[in-house]
């Protein structure tokens, strides 16, 4: 594993920790919890530390976080009530890219407008109906490496809170992480 793949592993299991113990997709203890997330940051900060001063900073100003909540209406599914009906989408969506120069600079020009993301979310959310979610977290996440080439990943989760299931749940969906090199051609 590249020292870039470690370090992006290393988040993306913290991160996955913490939200899947707040939404209950796992319970762990919270003690638990706090203790393996100090543990991945420590062993975070030291790699980095280890491997290159530089490196670290360069991470710092590396990841920008759009940990947001859009909702839109739209009309994917594979039952035809739901491609009829449609029904409510939420999306939240991360992309790590260099932020280097748009902390030093402040112009808009030296990173990704929020306002393009979510212009990508609405055009794939409220367009084309697609039978999967998996589908569509796919074209959110292509559209936004393909559109935006300083950015490197992106995490993609898409939920429907509203679904026709014996049970109480707050919703089900799916979570993909896309990176640049995995993208084809």
């Amino acid at each position: 594993m590249t020292n870039c793949g470690f370090i992006t592993y290393l988040f993306l299991l913290r991160d996955y920790i913490l939200d899947s113990n707040v939404h209950g997709v796992h319970v762990y203890d919270t003690e638990q919890v706090n203790v393996l997330c100090f543990h991945l940051d420590y062993q975070l900060k030291h790699f980095l530390l280890s491997n290159s001063m530089y490196m670290f900073y360069t991470l710092v100003l590396l990841l920008l976080w759009f940990t947001t909540t859009l909702t839109f209406h739209g009309f994917h599914g594979a039952k035809p009530e739901e491609r009829k009906l449609g029904h409510k989408f939420v999306v939240d969506i991360d992309a790590w890219m260099d932020l280097a120069t748009a902390g030093k600079i402040g112009h808009l020009s030296n990173t990704v407008s929020y306002t393009t993301i979510y212009n990508i979310v609405k055009e794939v959310l409220e367009g084309s109906p697609h039978n999967l979610l998996e589908s569509v977290a796919q074209k959110i996440a292509i559209t936004t490496l393909t559109n935006h080439k300083e950015t490197f990943v992106v995490r993609v989760k898409v939920e429907k809170p509203h679904v026709a299931v014996q049970g109480p749940v707050d919703y089900l969906g799916i979570e993909i992480h896309k990176r640049r090199s995995n993208l084809p051609g």
